[in-house]
């Protein structure tokens, strides 16, 4: 199980964020904390997995929080994923510099977090592989950063219908048709055919065969938790 440390000043948003955290598969939340300092001494304690940090704190910013977490000995393992509203270009490209993982914009569904949760275990198991060797390939290497980075899709789709997608198949974890997923999208049936199959393709969902009375067997598309 990955363990991870929620960080927000709202009360109730870190209560919503680690009910997201613990339906996620794989996951369970470590700790909660409100303030920059109970962050750092959480961390310390209970030296999490991930932590998700918010920017806006009521002692320091999350930024801040976020060196310190990578300057510390028995922190800078611990992986970081910027979860807050701000949207300043700044705040953005200190978290990029300062090695976060990631940067999501509240407010934000309960899917997308889980897609992030997915991408930092599918890093992890990545990590953990190459650890077992001396020396590390140029494809090596490549697997590992890519882990990191959105897949690129294939022409004619976007990322906005792929989301789209997405959540509809996570929120249907019976599996979908291509012709009810473009019923649940509004989107055309062939459309959907190829956003499904895309998913398959990425290694993001997978296919079963649902047998109906007569006739061939449909595809069936079910989101890889």
């Amino acid at each position: 199980m990955m363990r991870v440390l929620v960080v927000d000043d709202d009360f109730m948003v870190a209560k919503v964020h680690s009910g997201y955290v613990s339906r996620a598969p794989g996951f369970t939340v470590a700790g909660v904390a409100h303030t920059g300092a109970e962050a750092l001494r959480a961390a310390r304690e209970l030296h999490p997995d991930l932590v998700l940090l918010d920017i806006y704190l009521p002692d320091v910013d999350g930024l801040s929080v976020l060196r310190q977490l990578r300057s510390g000995p028995a922190t800078q393992d611990i992986d970081v994923l910027i979860i807050t509203a701000a949207r300043d270009v700044e705040t953005v490209r200190g978290a990029l510099r300062g090695g976060a993982l990631h940067y999501l914009i509240k407010p934000f569904s309960s899917s997308a977090l889980q897609a992030q949760l997915e991408e930092f275990a599918t890093l992890r198991r990545k990590l953990h592989r190459l650890a077992q060797r001396s020396t590390a390939g140029q494809e090596d290497v490549d697997a590992v950063f890519g882990a990191r980075t959105p897949k690129a899709l294939p022409k004619g789709l976007t990322e906005q219908t792929a989301e789209l997608v997405r959540q509809a198949l996570q929120a249907h974890p019976d599996g979908l048709s291509a012709s009810e997923c473009a019923g649940v999208t509004d989107l055309s049936r062939p459309s959907a055919r190829r956003y499904l199959e895309h998913f398959v393709a990425a290694g993001r969902a997978e296919v079963r065969l649902r047998y109906g009375g007569t006739g061939r067997p449909e595809r069936q598309y079910h989101w890889r938790g």
